[in-house]
């Protein structure tokens, strides 16, 4: 993998590649956390440095993030090229990209069990219990060795509660569903679990999925004019008075 791996970080110019892909964080156990630090791509040392952790399950920021999103390559027209995207975050901040914690992307550990309290969504706990850590540590000992600017914290779980109202009320202000089924979701999901909803949850879920279509790109055309019908989001579908 580390062979790929360097041959993948030479493939655009610049001095955006780093020279490890993973750092042992416990050698007992033989935890490895994947990272990719990179530097901001004019006069890094004065710009800040943004530290981006994923919660899982499972999906790699690797290719997430810093190919689709905030990095800096973009995927050609052709699937197998990349180009430098003009937008990443990296234009103004250095970036260190760490999946966090193992079974998350290609972070991995030796110990079996340590897979298994892997849960969804971390980040909406561990984000910000490490940012009140921090606060607290440069309160109670008057030093401050970090210069902790603030924090985000993006699709993640915290509590069933103020998840699912937070996600209603988020759809709805934004015209992705319909008044209706935002009333039937505050009924049937307000304190239910994102990972074992009941039935009521689940098909007021799967009514969401069908009205609301591409969830990243609610402001803007998500497909170029040459996409065939069979690849552009579903049509909305509203549930009946009947219902």
């Amino acid at each position: 993998m580390e062979d790929r791996w360097e041959s993948l970080i030479h493939i655009v110019e610049g001095n955006i590649c780093d020279n490890k892909p993973a750092v042992t964080v416990n050698e007992e156990s033989g935890r490895n956390l994947f990272y990719w630090f990179l530097e901001a791509v004019e006069d890094p040392s004065p710009k800040p440095l943004v530290i981006w952790l994923e919660g899982g399950p499972g999906c790699s920021i690797q290719l997430v993030r810093k190919a689709e999103r905030i990095g800096p390559f973009s995927i050609n027209p052709d699937g197998k090229t990349l180009y430098l995207n003009p937008y990443s975050w990296n234009q103004v901040a250095n970036i260190i990209f760490l999946e966090s914690p193992v079974g998350i992307g290609f972070s991995y550990s030796s110990n079996p069990s340590e897979y298994l309290t892997n849960g969804d969504k971390r980040t909406g706990h561990y984000i910000p219990q490490l940012a009140q850590a921090i606060m607290r540590y440069q309160s109670s000992t008057g030093q401050k060795p970090i210069n902790l600017k603030g924090y985000m914290v993006g699709n993640a779980l915290t509590d069933n509660f103020n998840d699912q109202l937070g996600r209603s009320e988020f759809l709805w202000s934004t015209g992705l569903i319909s008044d209706q089924t935002y009333k039937l979701r505050n009924i049937f999901c307000s304190h239910a679990s994102f990972v074992h909803s009941p039935e009521n949850c689940s098909k007021i879920s799967d009514v969401i999925t069908l009205e609301l279509g591409n969830i990243y790109s609610i402001y803007t055309p998500a497909c170029t004019s040459n996409v065939s019908d069979s690849d552009k989001p579903p049509k909305r579908r509203y549930v009946s008075s009947s219902s």
